[in-house]
């Protein structure tokens, strides 16, 4: 027995199949004609009567059927009582179900194939060879998805263990970073740092990538503003632990011993690629990321790009006459589409407008082009300096969108920073007592209800509530 006669069997005969593969499975993927006319007879009784057709109704309503001829209402009366003849033959229904969704996926991709040349050879054909790509991408995309979605009373203990599964992450190398994201960057999300100017976007990038490097992550970084050199650089100056200008100076038997050294800590590899500044979009990512892996067999476990707002958007193409806000946001949305399809967390980074660059109190609003960036990423945060706080060696860190946890949790601290080595590090304690939504209880030095208290920087705080 063919394989579409036992699923024409199947859908008359078992009420599970039918259920699972009848949404999925179209009239086209039939190529014998008296197939076709089984296979709709069958799915019309179906949608009308909501139950599984008889025998004795698909003969009478094929018999009565007044759009078909003779031959063909011979036809699928033979083929029926071919189907009836065979039903108490078991068929085991898993088996059953992938090889219809095979058959599903073969025949979606070769019906788009054939429509894609009949396009292509047709000069009068209604369809334009732009809608090719999404012919075979719509083939390609056949699957048999089970899933209707989350019943509440019934599906409580599938998320009770949701609740306690430890998720995959990327740690941070700052303790606070990590409390603040409940212990690192998961997977399928947008991650974005906003600075002004020469605030230290793209140190903060290059230190995290040089954390995850270490970690044994794979590590592939996308840069759409500095040389790949200029990047490699920096890394090579946070995991060597030398200056930059030491770098310059270092002979190559010492750079090749540090270099060794690293290579025996570390089972990671980064990938940095550079792109032309605008040219490049979610499309090219894409085709990178597979790339590497057939050539390198090398899958990224987070990506960076630096930075988002200087990549081009895949849907909108360049010159149209769209805002900033649309543009930046579809962005956006592509490269968290990207992380998504690629389970991967994804770091950028976006500038302040000019006000939020003399600004020491940044916020969401400063976000420089499009408001809609923060609405598409899952965490946000902001890196203030100023003359105090480049003094002292330390970048103030401001939570503005926390998916992972509560904002107001941490909201403000500051952590250590060493630029000429490019590398960031943990403060002391001490450091966080005068930040007044910092999170932390400070045991030593109790608030007064309505007190203000003379911080390191010369200025006084409201310091709040105790609570």
């Amino acid at each position: 027995m063919k394989l579409e006669t036992t699923i024409l069997k199947n859908l008359v005969y078992s009420e599970e199949y039918t259920r699972k593969v009848l949404p999925f499975i179209h009239v086209d993927y039939f190529s014998d004609n008296k197939e076709k006319i089984v296979f709709n007879l069958v799915s019309e009784f179906i949608n009308k009567y909501k139950t599984l057709p008889t025998h004795e109704a698909l003969v009478i309503d094929l018999t009565d059927s007044k759009s078909l001829n003779d031959v063909e209402v011979k036809g699928a009366l033979n083929l029926l009582e071919e189907i009836n003849q065979n039903k108490k033959e078991p068929t085991e229904q898993q088996w059953l179900i992938e090889q219809t969704e095979k058959f599903c996926q073969d025949k979606a991709i070769y019906n788009a194939i054939m429509e894609s040349v009949s396009i292509l050879d047709d000069t009068k054909s209604t369809k334009s060879k732009g809608e090719i790509p999404k012919l075979l991408s719509n083939a390609l995309g056949v699957s048999f998805d089970s899933n209707v979605g989350h019943d509440y009373i019934n599906d409580s203990s599938s998320r009770f263990d949701f609740y306690h599964k430890q998720e995959s992450r990327i740690p941070f190398d700052i303790d606070l970073l990590n409390k603040i994201t409940k212990g690192g960057l998961p997977n399928k999300t947008l991650n974005i740092c906003l600075a002004g100017t020469g605030v230290g976007k793209s140190m903060f990038m290059c230190h995290v990538a040089a954390s995850c490097l270490s970690q044994g992550q794979n590590v592939l970084y996308i840069t759409l503003e500095m040389a790949e050199e200029r990047i490699a650089e920096r890394i090579d100056a946070n995991l060597l632990n030398v200056s930059m200008n030491d770098l310059h100076s270092m002979t190559k038997s010492d750079y090749d011993r540090k270099f060794d050294t690293l290579k025996s800590k570390t089972h990671g590899k980064l990938i940095i690629k550079e792109y032309p500044t605008a040219s490049a979009n979610a499309l090219h990512f894409r085709s990178l990321l597979n790339e590497l892996h057939l050539k390198k067999n090398f899958q990224p476990q987070i990506i960076f790009i630096d930075y988002l707002n200087i990549c081009a958007s895949s849907r909108i193409k360049p010159g149209a006459n769209v805002n900033s806000y649309s543009y930046i946001k579809a962005i956006a949305e592509e490269l968290r589409g990207l992380a998504v399809e690629f389970n991967v967390p994804i770091v950028s980074a976006t500038q302040t407008t000019r006000s939020g660059f003399s600004n020491t109190d940044v916020g969401l609003e400063d976000t420089s082009e499009s408001f809609g960036l923060p609405a598409t990423a899952d965490f946000m945060f902001a890196l203030i300096s100023t003359e105090e706080l480049e003094q002292l060696n330390q970048l103030m860190v401001k939570q503005l969108k926390n998916r992972y946890g509560d904002p107001n949790i941490y909201k403000r601290f500051v952590i250590g920073v060493d630029r000429s080595k490019m590398k960031l590090y943990d403060a002391e304690q001490s450091a966080q007592e005068d930040i007044v939504d910092s999170g932390q209880v400070q045991e030593d030095k109790p608030i007064n209800t309505f007190g203000n208290r003379e911080n390191k920087f010369g200025k006084k705080k409201f310091e709040g509530f105790k609570v």
